[in-house]
């Protein structure tokens, strides 16, 4: 018999856990959830104030048992799942499971799993709060009202298949926005003008812009006031009016919170906001390190908060002081939003001494890229701003201004380490200016006007959607990766370049629920939610009488429309490929593994073909056209359209124009990609021991 009794989410926790412990505690994982709803109907007794119906969840009966039999054997049961409201439930659900009168069932939440924080959670146990389980139902059982609601509304209006959610359909919703800001955009012309200048003395030239006319900003939109402006400037003499100096500090960004992880991540290393919190989930858990055994490289991975502890304060201003200096140093504190729950610290690393670089060939490549992320951001928020020397100066041509900025950073700072992938480009772009002073002379080398036109606003790629959906107050940490993979594997928005559009699907759909339930299907509804979701957690609202309010209403909308919706028939989107069997143009049609081109005659013609994609490079090998492939994993490889017919060539790694292929060197790559696959099965099997 074990004295005492862990149990957590996933095998991996539960080894890490077990080191930090004694020998007469058992560590065990419940494989995240063991009960939910049932999917086979709503599973809300509606008539009986929306009682939820939960079902141990099929496939876990044999993990049940083996629970069960443990938490006999066991004198005190801790329920380690984590400390959010998910993982609070989590445990809730296992002590109804496990409940016995001459058990004692605990709850125990640590934010690292480090041997500090995991000893003082044992010794400082809780009973689980009925709160946060409480805001946690809520969510599950609003979310399936609606969607097992709305769902069948469109499965008899449009089609079988689809379904609706409440968060989902607002991020679609705003995705579908965007795209018609895009196609509604009309372009305005403007024009801007570079003087290119001279300083007499050294020679040394510096760019300067145009700003207007008489000490006034001038927006110029025809070619004719370009000429105008050309014509009373170009042979006139330009005289510094006013020479400002200065200095400009750059702070350093707060540690992440999940957003900020996963913007970052998206926009730094590419991943998606799904295989970010995987990568995550993984750092947090532990992963196996030679002679320290397997070991949690970072605090919890779902939070809203910029808070970090003392401890890791004190261990940073150590380590940022022995690598760089004492003038690298900075103590930081940062505000965490007015709508966080800051219920844990920042994503941060658990243990400062471990950098990135001294377990690279322990960890897998991606796990590799994410730490090195978390941690260089963490180090860099505790240091010092980035000093630049700035210099602001004012042209006069006659009657014409033109300004030039110049600046040079001469203190790194916190930029040593790390700088945000956004401003990257900016600090590229300017260099100091010549030393000027008031009243001297420059000599004009050339003017340079050029034509521009506005743009549309950007479409949404996964970084800038979670911004939004951040900013907007719709979700939370825990929901936002998600979110945007449901709406993707639905259909209703698909990701080209990154870049997130709208389906045909999405547009109806869209339409649909936001001209029908205008009520459910808005941002200000969602955000009223999600706050007393909040609300419910902090135990100032109570959660089956926020569904009895929500209930009424909805109820009546839902009557409502199935009653006076009429039939929507959803057009497939033509190609501009003829059938070559019976003359029809095909039209796009979605299948297990995305988009293909399907005739429109079915079932008289069955005829279908992938839609190929071809890269504006020539085949290194025969000049053909180059196609873009993808694996069983969704991976892209490139492939000439002669192969294997005349033409060998196959890469990874898409051609450049004048590059010769060298079929030893991709045979190289592949081994190496192999060797890569390999050591990442096995670090993910060890992980899981």
């Amino acid at each position: 018999m074990s004295d005492k009794l862990i149990i957590v989410e996933s095998p991996a926790k539960a080894n890490t856990i077990k080191k930090f412990l004694g020998g007469s505690t058992k560590v065990v994982a419940s494989m995240g959830h063991i009960r939910d709803l049932p999917k086979s109907k709503i599973g809300i007794d509606i008539e009986h104030d929306f009682e939820p119906e939960y079902i141990n969840i099929r496939g876990k009966g044999d993990l049940i048992k083996s629970l069960k039999k443990e938490a006999k054997q066991a004198k005190t049961i801790y329920l380690a799942t984590d400390p959010d409201r998910e993982g609070e439930a989590i445990a809730w659900h296992l002590s109804k499971i496990l409940e016995d009168e001459t058990k004692k069932i605990t709850r125990v939440t640590f934010n690292e799993i480090t041997k500090t924080a995991v000893q003082k959670a044992i010794k400082e146990p809780r009973d689980i709060d009925i709160n946060l389980v409480d805001a946690q139902q809520a969510r599950r059982v609003l979310d399936r009202i609606v969607g097992y609601k709305i769902s069948p509304v469109l499965w008899k209006k449009v089609k079988r298949g689809l379904s609706a959610g409440r968060v989902q359909s607002v991020a679609v919703k705003l995705i579908v926005e965007r795209e018609e800001e895009i196609e509604k955009f009309i372009p305005q012309e403007y024009w801007n003008i570079y003087a290119k200048l001279q300083e007499p003395e050294t020679k040394v030239q510096f760019e300067a812009k145009y700003y207007g006319k008489q000490g006034k900003k001038q927006e110029i939109h025809t070619e004719q006031e370009v000429k105008e402006i050309l014509k009373n400037t170009k042979n006139a003499k330009y005289k510094i009016t006013e020479v400002k100096k200065g200095e400009r500090k750059r702070t350093p960004a707060p540690p992440f919170t999940t957003s900020t992880m996963q913007q970052e991540a998206s926009r730094k290393l590419g991943f998606t906001l799904k295989r970010t919190m995987s990568i995550a989930q993984g750092l947090y858990e532990g992963v196996r390190i030679p002679e320290k055994g397997t070991v949690g490289l970072i605090t919890y991975m779902r939070t809203d908060s910029t808070r970090i502890s003392e401890e890791a304060r004190k261990i940073a201003k150590q380590e940022i002081i022995k690598m760089y200096g004492e003038n690298y140093y900075e103590n930081r504190y940062y505000k965490t939003g007015k709508d966080a729950q800051d219920a844990h610290e920042a994503i941060r690393p658990t243990y400062i001494d471990i950098n990135p670089e001294s377990i690279k060939e322990y960890i897998t490549p991606d796990q590799y890229k994410l730490y090195k992320l978390i941690y260089n951001r963490f180090m860099a928020s505790q240091m010092k701003p980035a000093v630049y020397d700035t210099m602001a100066v004012n042209i006069k041509a006659n009657d014409y201004d033109f300004k030039a900025n110049g600046q040079h950073l001469k203190f790194k700072g916190f930029m040593t380490l790390y700088v945000e992938g956004t401003d990257e480009k900016e600090e590229q772009q300017e260099g100091m200016l010549p030393d000027l002073k008031e009243n001297q002379e420059v000599d004009l080398i050339k003017l340079d006007p050029k034509q521009s036109f506005t743009e549309p606003p950007p479409r949404y790629t996964e970084a800038s959607l979670v911004k939004a959906l951040e900013e907007k107050g719709i979700g939370r940490p825990s929901t936002y990766s998600p979110t945007i993979t449901t709406i993707l594997e639905r259909r209703y928005i698909e990701k080209e370049q990154k870049q997130l559009q709208p389906t045909e699907l999405g547009k109806v759909v869209n339409k649909l629920l936001t001209e029908n339930f205008t009520d459910v299907i808005n941002i200000e509804f969602t955000a009223k939610i999600e706050n007393e979701f909040d609300e419910i957690a902090e135990g100032k609202e109570e959660w089956k009488k926020m569904i009895r309010e929500f209930y009424g209403p909805f109820e009546k909308e839902i009557e409502k429309v199935e009653k006076e919706l009429e039939h929507v028939e959803l057009v497939d989107e033509v190609s501009d490929v003829q059938c070559e069997k019976c003359g029809r143009m095909m039209v796009y049609k979605y299948g297990k593994y995305g988009k293909f081109l399907a005739c429109p005659g079915y079932p008289e013609c069955k005829n279908t073909k992938p839609i190929v994609q071809t890269i504006d490079v020539p085949c290194p090998k025969c000049g053909a056209k180059v196609q873009v492939r993808k694996t069983k994993k969704r991976r892209n490889y490139y492939i000439c359209e002669n192969n294997p017919a005349t033409c060998d060539y196959i890469s990874w790694n898409k051609p450049k124009k004048g590059e010769k292929w060298d079929p030893e060197q991709e045979k190289a790559t592949k081994k190496t990609r192999k060797r890569t696959t390999k050591k990442s099965t096995k670090t993910n099997r060890g992980n899981k021991k």
